[in-house]
């Protein structure tokens, strides 16, 4: 009888601490990740980039889970963002609450907000950021 609740136990820890899946996306959403990230290679995932290395209205909104972060140099970034912030650019605004001044980084929250009316429609947060540069940077 006693191994049935640390079964129980063992199996609702192991499904708190997987991965949400992958995105699904559309061969369209597919093709524009893959133009930004074309010639480029990917690097060490970051906890952190600093806000002012992505210039003002330079994120790419990929599809409801992945974003991506022009910067200097050519460089990419590319974010995974935990489950919550579905249809973030469809009159919906990701605000930010960063830990950090002058970065975002992983664990920090993002809002989304509707733009017409200013309600919060839902919340996620930033993961890992996964930093694409080109060739021979």
């Amino acid at each position: 009888m006693r191994s049935i609740p640390l079964l129980l136990l063992g199996a609702s820890l192991v499904s708190c601490t997987t991965a949400p899946p992958a995105p699904t996306r559309t061969a369209e959403k597919e093709n524009r990740l893959q133009q930004l990230i074309a010639g480029k290679v990917a690097g060490t995932p970051q906890s952190c980039i600093p806000t002012i290395s992505t210039r003002s209205g330079d994120m790419v909104v990929i599809d409801d889970q992945t974003l991506a972060f022009k910067a200097a140099g050519g460089r990419v970034y590319v974010n995974r963002l935990g489950t919550g912030c579905d249809n973030i650019g469809m009159g919906n605004s990701l605000v930010t609450k960063q830990s950090a001044a002058s970065s975002l980084c992983r664990g920090d929250i993002a809002q989304l907000q509707n733009l017409s009316s200013g309600a919060n429609v839902g919340s996620c947060t930033i993961g890992d950021f996964v930093p694409y540069s080109p060739a021979g940077a």
